[in-house]
């Protein structure tokens, strides 16, 4: 792959992690592992930056070691070593050989070769070598008939043996609360559940169901419980922004996402859901909407008050709480080497204007001279002003974005660049009025006094 954006080299790292996510904790020999990789190859996918729709079971193979020697960032797409140099196969060639099985699957590939010569759409070149053009049809799913595919979607119920195998998350509408003293506004509660325990590692009402609210709750999750090996979520904007899939790519946590219009593998959960608006909401009083706090307040003294003490029927009759402890030593918590308040930072790109600021949601930041035309990465917790935006250039940190004082602005000195200051004659010492002339005049900048 060529050299792309910072942006674009992150959705293929990402695109990559969520197909290897599900075997990157399996041991290279475990019975399955080749034939999950099979399967995954067998499926068509919509790669970034690319227009082929298949990956070979060596590349996820090689995709899960790298990601075991060095993490996320392993998976970041490095320029191609054979740049500027003739391939293989042409894009004109290949796409020719592919059309032509296409048209002819029964084909082998020296047949193919050998029509595809008769045929003229070689050129005048060589043949390629039949190795190459298997790899190719490989790649691309045509050297194998496609499985019939089933008449009924076959579901089954499932449970998880122990905690943390699986985390999922889920929204429901709640009540209106007050606002700012006086304005009533709707609420939505943001919940996880373990899905062999039922435990709730952590839920709150916010104010929105976008990721800057839901980020915030995951951590809390992590922190109060620890880290899943899989989180299942539907497809919600929420849910498939980059941010997310960044963090539980870092975290090492496998970010499922339900099919669309199947919501039957969340039955779990929207379980949660019934029983909470049948014991907590109905009795909700108006001191309990008051605020976004007290309600939340009222919803975690009936989560650990009540709803983690009940036998649970699912469990066997076991109580929630008595399932997770169970499991307690095999649950790995989020240790400081995460450092979990850097991992969940947003993050954003802006080109630095020639007034070396840059504008985040609204507000305007001030940051180094020298970044200046240059795009940095911005990141920042989300919330309201003022707050600490890190900037970054080039993956390493610069220094901290100060917001704009505009008044300030009108008494600090400039700069001015040191090749316009040069004199003309170099015998003689330049006078302060030359050395102003000769620097370019910055029309955003107030006029300067003479010298007495």
């Amino acid at each position: 792959m060529s050299d792309t954006p910072s942006d674009l080299r992150h959705t293929v790292a990402l695109f990559r992690y969520g197909l290897i996510a599900e075997c990157v904790r399996e041991a290279p020999a475990t019975p399955g592992l080749y034939a999950r990789l099979e399967r995954i190859a067998a499926e068509a996918h919509t790669i970034p930056g690319s227009e082929r729709t298949r990956v070979a079971v060596e590349t996820l193979r090689d995709w899960i070691k790298r990601y075991r020697q060095g993490g996320f960032e392993a998976l970041l797409p490095k320029p191609r070593a054979d740049r500027g140099r003739s391939r293989a196969l042409s894009a004109e060639l290949a796409e020719a050989l592919l059309e032509l099985k296409e048209a002819n699957p029964q084909l082998s590939v020296r047949a193919l070769i050998a029509r595809a010569q008769h045929e003229g759409r070689l050129g005048a070149g060589l043949a390629p070598p039949p190795s190459t053009v298997h790899r190719l049809l490989a790649r691309h799913g045509l050297m194998h008939p496609k499985p019939d595919q089933p008449s009924s979607n076959d579901r089954r119920r499932f449970a998880f043996e122990r905690a943390a195998q699986l985390w999922t998350s889920d929204v429901m509408h709640g009540p209106a609360v007050t606002v700012a003293g006086q304005r009533r506004h709707k609420t939505y509660l943001i919940a996880f559940l373990d899905d062999a325990t039922r435990v709730v590692p952590y839920a709150a009402f916010c104010l929105s169901e976008n990721t800057r609210a839901f980020l915030p709750v995951f951590k809390q999750a992590l922190l109060r419980r620890s880290l899943p090996e899989r989180l299942y979520v539907d497809n919600g904007a929420n849910y498939r922004s980059r941010q997310l899939a960044l963090v539980c790519a870092r975290l090492g946590v496998a970010l499922i996402h339900a099919r669309p219009y199947q919501p039957q593998g969340k039955g779990k959960i929207e379980r949660l859901f019934r029983t909470v608006r049948a014991q907590l909401l109905t009795c909700l009083s108006p001191a309990d909407t008051a605020s976004l706090e007290a309600l939340n307040r009222r919803l975690w003294a009936w989560v650990e008050g009540e709803y983690h003490h009940q036998p649970h029927r699912g469990l066997d009759g076991d109580t929630p709480l008595e399932r997770w402890a169970r499991s307690a030593e095999t649950l790995r918590g989020p240790g400081p080497e995460l450092e979990l308040d850097e991992l969940f930072l947003f993050e954003a790109q802006r080109k630095v204007q020639k007034d070396r600021t840059v504008s985040l949601d609204g507000r305007i930041y001030e940051v180094a001279a020298a970044l200046v035309g240059e795009t940095v990465t911005l990141r920042y917790e989300p919330g309201s002003a003022p707050r600490s935006v890190q900037v970054h250039h080039q993956g390493a940190f610069i220094a901290l974005a100060k917001p704009v004082d505009l008044y300030a602005n009108c008494f600090v000195k400039r700069q001015r660049p040191s090749s316009n200051l040069v004199p003309e004659a170099a015998t003689a010492p330049p006078s302060p009025s030359r050395l102003r002339l000769a620097a370019p005049v910055d029309e955003h900048e107030p006029p300067q006094p003479e010298d007495e």
